[in-house]
C-alpha cells in the first residue's frame, strides 16, 4: 500500500519520486524507453524479472531498463514498512538537459546488450545524493527546472564512478540505441494511457483492421474489450493497495470520465469502487 508519494516534473515528465509503502506491495514496470534508478531508504525489496530475483536491502540501489517487460518489485517481509527513492532517465529530457552532447556513460559500450539490470552497492557519495533530494522532498518550494537538471546531471556522474560503471554504462546507452518492440510490448506499455486503437495500429504499423485481427490471434478478445478489462484490474488492485481518491485511480488507470470508470468498475466486480475498497480491507 502507497502511504506517501512525492515526485517532480521536468519537461513534462516524472522524474524524481519518493514512495513510502507499507505492506503488502507489488509493482510491475512498463515497458518504455527510459532507465530507472532505484534506491531503498528503507525496508527490503525483491527484484523480479522472469527467473532472475534479487533483494534489495536498505541503502543498496538498482539501475533497471525499461525495455523489456515482466520487470517487478515487491516487499518481501510482510508487515514492514519500506521507502524507495526512484530518478527515472527518459531519453527525450536526457537530450534536451545534455544538447545532444551525451558524456561516455551514454555512449555504447562492449558489453553485452541485454543487460538489464546493474546493482549500485553500498555508496557514500550515492548515500550524501539522496539525502540532497530528500532535502528538496521537503522543500518543495526551492525546486526548479535548473536544479532537477543539476539533480539529474549529478547522478549520472555518480554512477559514472561507482565500480559498477561498465553495466550502468551498457544500461543507459540503450536507451539512444534503435530498439525494435513486438506487438505484444506495444499494447502492454500502452495499456494505462488514455490513447485509441488507432493509435496502437500506428504504432504498430498496421491499419486499424489488421491491428484488430491480429490482436484477437495474440488475445483471443477485441482490442476495446481486453483493454478495459486489464485497466479495471488494476483500478481494482490499487483500490486495495493504495489510500488514494477514487478519482485518482480512475486517472491512473486511463479513465477520464468517473461516472464510466464507476459504472465499468460495477458491471466487472458487481460492487462500486467504493464498497469494493471497503470490503477489501473488512478481510
Amino acid at each position: 500500500m502507497v502511504t506517501d508519494y512525492k515526485k517532480f516534473d521536468l519537461f513534462g515528465e516524472t522524474v524524481i519520486q519518493k514512495v513510502n509503502l507499507k505492506s503488502p506491495f507489488e509493482f510491475a514496470f512498463p515497458v518504455a524507453e527510459q532507465a530507472c534508478f532505484l534506491y531503498m531508504l528503507k525496508g527490503e525489496m525483491e527484484y523480479q524479472s522472469g527467473v532472475d530475483r534479487l533483494n534489495v536491502p536498505a541503502n543498496q540501489s538498482l539501475l533497471l531498463n525499461c525495455l523489456q517487460s515482466g520487470k517487478q518489485i515487491r516487499d518481501i517481509h510482510s508487515g514492514n514498512n519500506g521507502e524507495i527513492v526512484i530518478v527515472t532517465f527518459h531519453a527525450d529530457i536526457l537530450k534536451k538537459v545534455y544538447d545532444n552532447e551525451f558524456p561516455l556513460i551514454f555512449k555504447k559500450s562492449k558489453q553485452v546488450s541485454n543487460q538489464h539490470r546493474g546493482v549500485i552497492n553500498n555508496d557514500f557519495l550515492i548515500q550524501k545524493y539522496i539525502e540532497g533530494l530528500l532535502f528538496y522532498f521537503e522543500n518543495p518550494s526551492l525546486v526548479s527546472d535548473d536544479i532537477l537538471i543539476l539533480k539529474l546531471k549529478e547522478i549520472v556522474l555518480l554512477l559514472s564512478q561507482t565500480q559498477e560503471a561498465e553495466v550502468i554504462q551498457t544500461i543507459l546507452s540503450q536507451l539512444f540505441s534503435p530498439t525494435t518492440f513486438s506487438f505484444k510490448q506495444i499494447v502492454e506499455a500502452n495499456l494505462f494511457s488514455p490513447i485509441s486503437v488507432d493509435y496502437l495500429a500506428q504504432k504498430n504499423n498496421l491499419s486499424a483492421s489488421s491491428f484488430k485481427r491480429e490482436f484477437r490471434k495474440l488475445y483471443n478478445d477485441s482490442p476495446a474489450n481486453y483493454i478495459k478489462s486489464k485497466r479495471l484490474e488494476r483500478a481494482a488492485h490499487l483500490l486495495t493497495v493504495s489510500d488514494e481518491r477514487i478519482t485518482e485511480i480512475a486517472f491512473q488507470c486511463a479513465f477520464n470520465d468517473l461516472a464510466n470508470f464507476t459504472k465499468s468498475f460495477h458491471d466487472k466486480y458487481g460492487v462500486s469502487p467504493t464498497n469494493y475498497r471497503s470490503k477489501f480491507k473488512e478481510i
